[in-house]
């Protein structure tokens, strides 16, 4: 496969995974701000979300306060922010629109009415107006991307580019969501009590669709400790960083190529670390310190994947998760 066209399969699924995280973030985040809070601890929550794309600086540079308007309009439609869900989904559309050709029919038409019916969404404000149904939009888009994919593709190199895309992109935000909402966890709930340790603990679960596989596995009482073990080390966690190191695994295993050893014996050490680990031990040693480690080996992974099957990437203009030049 030609890596103009890799580059643009890897790039489209990213970015409409990307899309579908940031909705998932800013809907739980909407959701949470409906329970009594003070102000601080509300300011605090939304900063605690731009900081999980370290979009912090470039809010500030932009928007003169920080509150829940201000937040979805910057995490939404504006296209200075190249992680909005604008941007990923125009991204999206053109890295579709460049390979057609080694595209299904319905998988470009998907691709395509989601950027239409986005102008429609935006044009109307709906975003303003009712941002839960918005945002849900936005998440059963990208399941439908994933599904006709899934559905119709031959799964041959295009499809597995697509699949690295997107499991690469999913690993990335996992691994962002729990850092940052680790990181504040204290600061968040300390007045609040296990009351609201719980609330912020369900609202993190539910930003990757895993509450109700937290009760189906442990049953009881929400702790840090097993949300950390669910996202980091249940495999049959669609989300959880072995379950996409996994799938990363498999589908390079699948277009491996002369150059690509190296790459391949990346991804399979950091699968096997993360097979072999216990929560326990990560948490002895640190959170933060084991998932920058594990976020640094995913931008290297990145690198490495873009150096021997894609396109050079540009070069990166802000903090924050990687841009492709498509």
């Amino acid at each position: 496969m030609l890596s103009r066209t890799a580059d643009h399969l890897f790039w489209m699924a990213r970015y409409t995974e990307r899309a579908e995280n940031t909705a998932r973030m800013l809907d739980v985040r909407v959701q949470y701000a409906l329970m009594p809070q003070s102000a601080l601890a509300e300011q605090q929550s939304w900063r605690t979300m731009l900081g999980v794309s370290e979009l912090e600086e470039q809010f500030d540079a932009k928007y003169t306060a920080l509150t829940q308007k201000e937040v979805i309009d910057f995490m939404v439609r504006d296209p200075d922010n190249p992680s909005s869900i604008a941007s990923c989904l125009r991204a999206a559309r053109e890295n579709a629109r460049a390979v057609r050709g080694s595209l299904t029919t319905e998988v470009w038409e998907t691709e395509n009415t989601t950027w239409l019916e986005l102008q429609q969404h935006l044009k109307s404000r709906m975003f303003e107006h009712n941002p839960g149904q918005f945002l849900e939009w936005v998440k059963h888009r990208s399941h439908l991307s994933r599904g006709v994919t899934l559905g119709t593709m031959f799964q041959d190199e295009a499809f597995n580019f697509i699949r690295l895309g997107t499991f690469l992109e999913r690993a990335d935000n996992t691994a962002r969501i729990l850092d940052v909402k680790f990181k504040f966890l204290d600061s968040d709930t300390i007045k609040a009590g296990p009351q609201g340790e719980f609330y912020y603990l369900a609202a993190l679960l539910r930003s990757v669709s895993a509450f109700e596989t937290y009760r189906k596995v442990y049953r009881d009482a929400i702790t840090p400790t097993r949300v950390a073990a669910l996202l980091i080390l249940q495999a049959k966690m669609p989300r959880s960083l072995v379950a996409c190191m996994a799938a990363v695994v498999a589908n390079l295993q699948d277009v491996r190529n002369d150059l690509s050893h190296g790459t391949e014996r990346l991804a399979v050490k950091l699968h096997a670390t993360l097979q072999s680990a216990e929560i326990d031990d990560i948490l002895e040693k640190g959170l933060h310190e084991f998932l920058t480690s594990f976020l640094a080996s995913i931008e290297e992974l990145g690198n490495c994947i873009s150096r021997d099957f894609l396109m050079p990437a540009a070069p990166a203009v802000q903090d924050g998760p990687p841009v492709a030049a498509g």
